[in-house]
């Protein structure tokens, strides 16, 4: 029996839109989904993007992550040649080498290893892309 993907405790997070410029379009968005943007746009040299969070009004809809690319040589960038909208999909999960475990076994491609992002205070992160090309995100949950 194949494992399940996502342990007990996994939470979605957030939900990543690709964008050309955040600033262009984050105040509308923000308004346009009832959410709040406080203004900053955080830069990730390591994942080489710029991004901006949205937090809904009414905490029971999602966070929306606003994500640019922060040079020409982003990844991003190949992304929004083909389009603009839903990126992935981003977990919270406790333990992440089970959650990368169990995606290996699935058959799922491991697009980038653990490593700190600096939008989530150095809590590491992972990108996981399924057969049906949904690229997910997982978050280690910060531990008590």
């Amino acid at each position: 029996m194949l494992p399940s993907l996502l342990d007990g405790n996994a939470t979605l997070h957030h939900l990543g839109l690709a964008v050309a410029s955040i600033s262009a379009i984050a105040e509308e968005f923000a308004l346009s989904m009832s959410a709040s943007w406080n203004g900053e746009i955080i830069h990730d040299p390591v994942q080489r993007v710029r991004v901006a969070f949205l937090n809904p009004i009414d905490t029971r809809n999602p966070v929306f992550e606003l994500v640019e690319p922060a040079s020409d040589s982003s990844p991003l960038g190949s992304f929004l040649t083909k389009r603009v909208g839903l990126h992935h999909a981003c977990y919270e999960v406790d333990h992440l080498e089970l959650t990368l475990r169990n995606a290996r076994a699935l058959r799922m491609i491991i697009v980038a290893e653990p490593a700190p992002a600096v939008a989530f205070d150095g809590r590491r992160i992972a990108w996981v892309c399924s057969k049906s090309f949904l690229l997910l995100e997982f978050l280690e949950r910060r531990q008590p």
